[in-house]
């Protein structure tokens, strides 16, 4: 197994649910995204880096911030498409 290399993380993030209103947590699934994943998420959308500035200010390769990049967001999109909760959990 690939060791996975440290990500510098220049935000501070809160550990939050979003779920759908309405709907007792203990009735939905729970998709997690990481501290990682959503740094990923901001520094492309928020920040609107390209891959390599992201990935140089994460210290990670880009193709693993483009694998980051893209499970963040399927997480989302399956969650939100199925009605699912979505956790941003820090490490």
């Amino acid at each position: 197994m690939k060791i996975r290399s440290a990500r510098k993380i220049n935000f501070s993030f809160k550990e939050v649910f979003y779920k759908p209103a309405g709907v007792p947590m203990r009735d939905i699934k729970i998709n997690e995204i990481t501290d990682e994943e959503l740094e990923a998420l901001r520094l492309r959308f928020v920040e609107n880096l390209d891959q390599k500035k992201s990935a140089e200010k994460m210290g990670i390769s880009r193709s693993q911030f483009q694998r980051d990049l893209k499970n963040s967001a399927k997480k989302i999109v399956v969650a939100m498409m199925k009605g699912e909760a979505i956790k941003i959990s820090l490490k």
